[in-house]
């Protein structure tokens, strides 16, 4: 029996390899995944610049952006010029079950599309990073925060396992958002989240700041990618970034969601996009108020030049 095949034109190969140590499952289980789902992870993945997170055996996982010499002419590719290595990345659009297929053979397990269409936002995203102990049931109560946070400013956003030990939260925003209005107001949920419950939440950009909070992480804004719904990640058993509705979030675990399992759970359904409201019109206080509040790289750049430089002063 070989482990090659051929679907909708794209060879596939070396299918009962092992996927990556720990996923329990194999390259064939990953193709088959994408492929079970493709109706719809594909509506989250078309027209953005795609970053992918590939692992090939016996070699790290390594993220790629620029698409490979080797890649078929006919993947969608688009230009973005990338401001911090000074340099155009060539990055590709997965746009149909051909690309997606290709990516698969590939052995690109996790798939991290742009918060951006072109260069326009589509959603308001906060990822909810929890400590090392009790982490997730911790994403969860953060999340409420945030979505206490979102109501009170008449918003309304959907969620998802990030599939790790997170919670990512979407809101989509009107067409024409301005970026810098969208990232100001990103910061002001995650602040007016964080006063909600500071011993809970915190949006701490440096780590050793957190005291063992849940990380209200709000710098996506931008050119930023987060990993798409119903992506798999590279971690044991291979999980999947899952839409869960909000009521039922306090009764998974991201292990309930697996390649193995995830396109079973789905049925005929796609609770993503059943899930996401209506593109919304930023409230212009909410707005405002993030535009006081500094951009946390940016200010944990120069605390951290603080720190050394009082370091070097003891």
């Amino acid at each position: 029996m070989t482990s090659d095949e051929t679907r909708d034109g794209v060879s596939l190969t070396n299918l009962d390899q092992p996927l990556f140590d720990g996923a329990n499952a194999t390259k064939r289980d990953l193709v088959d995944y994408l492929d079970a789902v493709r109706d719809r992870i594909l509506p989250v993945l078309r027209e953005r610049a795609l970053s992918v997170i590939r692992v090939r055996p016996g070699q790290a996982a390594f993220m790629q952006k620029n698409v490979p010499k080797y890649t078929p002419s006919w993947v969608r590719t688009v230009t973005v010029w990338a401001e911090a290595s000074h340099r155009e990345v060539s990055y590709a659009l997965c746009d149909d079950r051909r690309t997606l297929l290709w990516f698969a053979n590939q052995r690109a397990v996790e798939f991290h599309p742009a918060l951006v269409r072109g260069d326009h936002p589509t959603h308001l995203v906060l990822d909810l990073d929890p400590p090392e102990e009790n982490a997730f049931p911790l994403a969860v109560q953060a999340a409420e925060l945030v979505r206490q946070a979102l109501g009170d400013a008449g918003l309304a956003g959907a969620v998802k396992t990030s599939g790790a030990k997170g919670v990512h939260v979407f809101v989509p925003v009107e067409a024409g958002t301005a970026m810098d209005d969208l990232a100001a107001a990103t910061r002001a949920v995650a602040a007016r989240a964080e006063r909600i419950d500071p011993a809970l939440a915190t949006t701490a950009f440096i780590r050793e700041d957190r005291e063992g909070k849940v990380f209200l992480d709000s710098t996506r804004a931008g050119g930023a990618t987060v990993v798409a719904a119903y992506s798999p990640r590279i971690r044991p058993d291979a999980p999947v970034s899952f839409p869960v509705a909000w009521q039922d979030l306090d009764q998974v675990t991201p292990s309930d969601f697996t390649i193995r399992t995830a396109a079973r759970l789905l049925a005929d359904g796609d609770p993503w996009a059943a899930s996401m409201p209506e593109p919304q019109r930023l409230p212009p206080d909410l707005v405002e108020e993030g535009h006081t509040i500094p951009i946390a790289r940016v200010q944990a750049m120069h605390e951290g030049k603080r720190r050394a430089r009082a370091r070097r002063g003891e």
